[in-house]
């Protein structure tokens, strides 16, 4: 039993989602029961990448749902990544082997779904590209949205 207590709690531990401080949020819908549907806004660090850091929008669904957390977030997300710092690229991106990289994973619904951003290098432009899209167990969406960050000498 307690074999099996200590499993589940470093599995809970490998599950948790990267950290992002959320900026904002706007309501864009009224729920007369529970909070209102929104778009929030967070930003994030590139957790392998020091030097750039990503803002996120995506709709959040408000209602009583939502407010106990088992409703379904919508696909609907766009980002945009800056270089806030020096750039120091590790080798494993640089050479491309770590094309794909997910930098940041956050559920949108209480078990089948979630919102994802990966990372690829662009070795012919000098570019970090990040990608957003919502994932499912049954079928995925084809909504996504792509940010590039040149890499450029920091001042």
């Amino acid at each position: 039993m307690q074999t099996l207590s200590i499993s589940l709690i470093l599995i809970g531990l490998i599950a948790l989602p990267l950290h992002a401080e959320q900026i904002g949020s706007v309501s864009t819908k009224f729920k007369f029961l529970g909070p209102n549907d929104k778009i929030v806004i967070e930003a994030f660090d590139d957790p392998e990448i020091k030097g750039v850091t990503c803002y996120l929008s995506h709709a959040k669904t408000g209602g009583i749902s939502g407010a106990v957390g088992v409703a379904e977030d919508t696909s609907d997300a766009s980002i945009a990544c800056r270089q806030t710092g020096s750039i120091s690229l590790p080798d494993d991106v640089r050479s491309g082997r770590s094309n794909g990289d997910e930098v940041f994973k956050k559920r949108t619904s209480l078990i089948f779904k979630s919102m994802q951003v990966v990372r690829f290098y662009d070795p012919a432009r000098n570019a970090l590209v990040y990608l957003t899209f919502s994932d499912r167990v049954i079928e995925g969406s084809p909504k996504n949205s792509v940010t590039a960050v040149p890499i450029q000498e920091w001042r």
